[in-house]
């Protein structure tokens, strides 16, 4: 059966029940998603600093809790809408492995993997839910840690599931970009945000031969 990770923004996350859905009835599902809207916001209102280097979120260790709490709550409430088939995972707990990106703080940069909690719940038919921490504990970039696990996993497609419509080039969305193209555009900094991580982890995906997708634009290889 065709193999898919299915990347959800914490803004999108609680809409998109319907399509992870209908998908896992042809398809094996790993859903990963974030918790971005929430975590700013929750840091904002307990007084910590919010900052992001390259759409990366810097971390420091009073803000651990902050992001468990608000990966917790998307996690529960996306469990909630897909119902009775989700599995509730937290990549510290199932051991998923990530390099620390000291300059971001407690951040780490993900590893390929195949996590046995995930295969499990994937081969007895139920759609894994994952919340993107690492062991140590340390806070991973969503986008990344769907790259990682899509090629870990052997999966076929890594769909990225956003409230953008895809990657904007002259003002409107590219249907295709080849990593070659995509990687001169991020080192002449033409592009910004959230955009990056997103582009950077697809590239990692289609190198490995997993079809992904940003929205509406697909990348190559």
């Amino acid at each position: 059966m065709t193999r898919i990770v299915i990347k959800l923004g914490g803004a999108v996350a609680g809409e998109s029940a319907t399509l992870v859905l209908a998908l896992a009835q042809q398809h094996d599902v790993c859903v990963v998603h974030g918790a971005g809207p929430q975590i700013s916001a929750e840091l904002a209102a307990a007084g910590l600093e919010v900052r992001f280097v390259e759409g990366r979120r810097v971390t420091s260790a009073a803000a651990l809790p902050v992001v468990r709490s608000s990966f917790a709550a998307v996690n529960a409430e996306l469990c909630g809408a897909i119902g009775p088939r989700a599995v509730p995972l937290f990549g510290d707990e199932i051991g998923l492995e990530a390099v620390q990106v000291p300059e971001l703080g407690h951040v780490g940069s993900p590893l390929p993997s195949s996590p046995a909690a995930i295969e499990e719940a994937l081969g007895a038919g139920f759609v894994p839910v994952v919340a993107p921490l690492a062991v140590g504990p340390l806070n991973v970039n969503a986008d990344e840690a769907a790259a990682a696990l899509a090629v870990g996993l052997g999966a076929d497609k890594l769909l990225f599931v956003t409230d953008v419509p895809g990657l904007l080039l002259g003002g409107a969305v590219a249907a295709t970009i080849r990593v070659s193209e995509a990687e001169r555009l991020l080192a002449a900094g033409v592009l910004g945000g959230g955009i990056v991580p997103k582009l950077e982890a697809a590239m990692v995906a289609a190198r490995e031969g997993v079809d992904a997708t940003i929205g509406a634009t697909a990348v190559v290889a």
